[in-house]
């Protein structure tokens, strides 16, 4: 048998043709995934092969920069973080100090088992209940996350940049972060003898105008504002524009001539009047909210609005509140017995304060806002400051208000 010939060895895979190791391979005669076509280590990759993260994330939008984050009150948990108070209470977010009526729990209990479900989406069922309530057609109602999230899709479906919004100041702080994030301008005008002044509002129209916004009663400082007048503003604004009447505190106002902007909606097209179930029919945390407006401005909120922002709890709550009217009618009007009540202990310690016509009360303290409510807090009320402007408190149960007056103190003359 012919002897055989020797064999070559294998070539050995971290070789290159002129013998030096090949920079691409690693011991196993993979490629290196560290390193680049070139052999040296691939600068999008960390040493375990991961990506390398940049050093800082890409920045928002210009429109964010600068804008301030809303701001809600500080809890009761704050307080006993911060100082200590084990029983303190919270009179800080405008809340009804009772939950829901019984009715409305027994219908959250039976929607419960469903919460796997998505909602529907328009919350259709409440649009007609909640038409039949107004005396409106379905077409005129438009649902969303409460009336801030109506205040957001009015922003997003009507306001351009370069358009101006005009508002009170001070307001609701959420009114300038929603017209900023449109891309619009702030136009803020000073309240007189803390209610919104509407002749200044009218002369601060212009051809940008696209929207004004009218709390009433006015958050913070609680005061309402005739309906004549509100009608008169309407009357004055440019064509393009939208007059918006925040309603959200409508069912605690007992001041007769301040009427609701309701039938001005019916019959005027530029008029817009939000409410929420937030206030008066305890449901804050469920975040349902209206508007009644013209058709051709629903079908646009409805085009913004936020796929089943209005959750399923949240719509049965809101039809059996409003099945639930007598019960409901009977705890604002123990909140507003309380309310007066809370009114002439302030007045009475020497606090001059303005007619309250919602859930709340204004102490106008100026500078002297933010160490008012220090020492409230200490004393284990915790209220709600506007730097420079004055004290915010919300009317609470009868111990509660009790105990915000014993912290209260005497006001300096």
């Amino acid at each position: 048998m012919a002897p055989r010939s020797p064999q070559a060895p294998p070539a050995d895979p971290h070789l290159t043709a002129g013998g030096p190791a090949d920079p691409l391979l690693t011991a196993g005669g993979r490629a290196d995934p560290h390193l680049t076509a070139g052999g040296r280590a691939d600068p999008h990759l960390a040493a375990g092969g991961r990506p390398v993260q940049a050093a800082a994330p890409p920045p928002p939008a210009p429109r964010i920069a600068g804008l301030p984050a809303y701001r809600p009150g500080r809890s009761a948990a704050d307080a006993r973080a911060d100082h200590g108070v084990v029983d303190a209470i919270k009179l800080a977010s405008n809340e009804l100090p009772w939950g829901p009526v019984p009715s409305v729990s027994d219908a959250l209990r039976r929607q419960a088992a469903e919460v796997n479900r998505y909602p529907d989406h328009l919350a259709r069922r409440l649009r007609m209940r909640l038409a039949a309530e107004l005396g409106v057609p379905p077409s005129r109602v438009a649902t969303g996350a409460g009336a801030v999230g109506l205040l957001n899709q009015l922003a997003l479906a009507f306001v351009s940049p370069g358009d101006e919004v005009v508002r009170g100041e001070p307001s609701f702080e959420a009114y300038p972060i929603f017209t900023r994030l449109a891309g619009g301008t702030d136009v803020a005008v000073p309240n007189q003898d803390h209610r919104l002044d509407l002749d200044g509002m009218a002369a601060a129209l212009t051809t940008r105008t696209k929207m004004v916004l009218v709390a009433n009663p006015n958050n913070p400082t609680g005061t309402a504002v005739g309906l004549d007048a509100i009608a008169d503003l309407a009357g004055s604004l440019p064509p393009r524009a939208l007059l918006v009447v925040d309603e959200a505190y409508r069912e605690f106002v007992t001041d007769t001539s301040a009427g609701s902007a309701l039938s001005l909606a019916a019959e005027r097209s530029n008029v817009v009047v939000l409410r929420t179930f937030s206030k008066a029919h305890g449901l804050a945390a469920l975040r349902v909210g209206y508007a009644v407006a013209h058709p051709e401005v629903v079908e646009a909120l409805d085009k913004v609005l936020i796929p089943f922002s209005v959750g399923a709890l949240g719509q049965v709550a809101a039809v059996a509140s409003l099945d639930a009217a007598a019960e409901v009618t009977s705890r604002v009007a123990a909140a507003t017995a309380e309310r007066r009540r809370l009114a002439a202990g302030v007045t009475a310690a020497g606090w001059e304060i303005p007619d309250p016509q919602a859930n709340f009360i204004w102490l106008p303290v100026g500078a002297g806002a933010a160490s008012l409510a220090r020492e409230l807090e200490r004393s284990g009320v915790v209220v709600r400051p506007f730097a420079g402007a004055g004290v915010r408190v919300t009317v609470g149960t009868p111990t509660d208000n009790d105990r915000f007056l014993a912290a209260l103190p005497p006001a300096e003359r």
